[in-house]
C-alpha cells in the first residue's frame, strides 16, 4: 500500500491537477493501491430514490388496481340486476304458462270428445228416429179418427 503525505493527498484530491512543486514530490513508503474515498451520500441517495421510485409507482399502481376494481365491481353488479329482471320475466311468463295449462286442463276435462260426440249423437238418432215413429202412428191414429168420423157423418149412427 502506497502511503502518500498530507500535502500530496490534498493535491491530488483537487479537481485541477497542476504540475507544481508539492505534486512532483514522491511519497516514501510502500507501493499499492491508493484508498479511494467514496461519495457517502452517492449509495444511500441511490437506495433512496429507488425507494422513493418504488413506492410512488407501487402507490399508482394500487390506486390503478383499485379503480379498476371499482369499474369491474360495478359492471358485475349492473350484469346482476339486469339477470334479476330477466329472471323476474321469466318467473312471469312460467307463471301465466302454469295459469294457461290449468285452464286449459280444466277445459279438457269438460270438453266432449269424439267418442263422447258420436255416442251422444246415435242417442239423438234413435230420439229423432222413435219420436218419428210416433209422429206417423199419431198420423194414423187422426186418420183412423177421421175416417170413423167421415163415416159418422155420412150414416148418421154412430
Amino acid at each position: 500500500m502506497l502511503h502518500l503525505s498530507k500535502i500530496t493527498r490534498q493535491a491530488i484530491s483537487f479537481k485541477n491537477f497542476s504540475t507544481s512543486a508539492i505534486i512532483k514530490q514522491e511519497a516514501v513508503g510502500t507501493v499499492g493501491n491508493l484508498p479511494t474515498k467514496r461519495p457517502v451520500g452517492g449509495f444511500r441517495g441511490g437506495i433512496l430514490g429507488f425507494l422513493f421510485g418504488f413506492s410512488i409507482s407501487s402507490g399508482l399502481s394500487i390506486y390503478y388496481l383499485q379503480q379498476e376494481n371499482k369499474i369491474a365491481s360495478g359492471l358485475l353488479l349492473a350484469s346482476i340486476e339486469e339477470l334479476q329482471q330477466g329472471t323476474g320475466k321469466i318467473s312471469s311468463h312460467l307463471e301465466r304458462l302454469q295459469f294457461v295449462e290449468n285452464e286449459l286442463n280444466s277445459l279438457k276435462n269438460q270438453s266432449a270428445i269424439k267418442d263422447d260426440v258420436l255416442k251422444v249423437r246415435g242417442e239423438m238418432k234413435k230420439v229423432y228416429d222413435g219420436l218419428h215413429l210416433e209422429l206417423l202412428d199419431l198420423r194414423a191414429h187422426v186418420w183412423g179418427v177421421e175416417q170413423d168420423l167421415q163415416k159418422v157423418v155420412k150414416t148418421g149412427k154412430l
